[in-house]
């Protein structure tokens, strides 16, 4: 995943050009108002994006929650739980931010519904249009195919994290 591909935010856009003002809207409603972010997908390797973004968002306050199966040991200085079912009986999730592949989105959705998630964010070349749809219509704010950090630091004025 490379956070400075193409990207849009609606759930049922095409993948490439600008998002609806609706979907936007999503965007700027999750980048306004949440900050705990469980992250899935969340890599220990400092050169992944996933790690970098999280790094990012945790300096500029964001409560950093890991999710990955695959790791026993804490990320930059957090926790790592194999689920959003067991990271949400330990901190109280806002935002599921997915670095996983495409395939994967629906039974992470299901998980961020059970957990009672308030958005879900796919990152730059993750998207599923059908668990996306699902999200939105139970209520979550949903972005696909962009990237946390960079949208961040654009609506917050700040200059490009890179």
């Amino acid at each position: 995943m490379n956070p400075t591909s193409p990207n849009t935010a609606n759930p049922s856009a095409p993948t490439e050009g600008t998002a609806t003002a609706a979907h936007q809207s999503d965007a700027e409603h999750i980048l306004r108002h949440c900050r705990t972010v469980a992250v899935v997908g969340l890599s220990p390797k400092p050169e992944r994006d996933s790690y970098r973004v999280a790094r990012y968002m945790q300096s500029q306050g964001w409560r950093i929650v890991p999710v990955n199966p695959m790791v026993n040991e804490p990320i930059l200085g957090e926790p790592v739980y194999p689920n959003l079912l067991q990271a949400a009986q330990h901190a109280p999730i806002e935002l599921v931010n997915c670095f996983r592949q495409s395939s994967e989105i629906p039974a992470i959705v299901a998980e961020a519904l059970t957990i009672k998630a308030q958005a879900l964010w796919m990152q730059r070349g993750v998207e599923h249009p059908a668990a996306a749809g699902l999200a939105h219509d139970a209520g979550l704010k949903v972005v696909q195919n962009q990237c946390l950090m960079v949208e961040f630091a654009r609506l917050m004025g700040l200059s490009d994290p890179h």
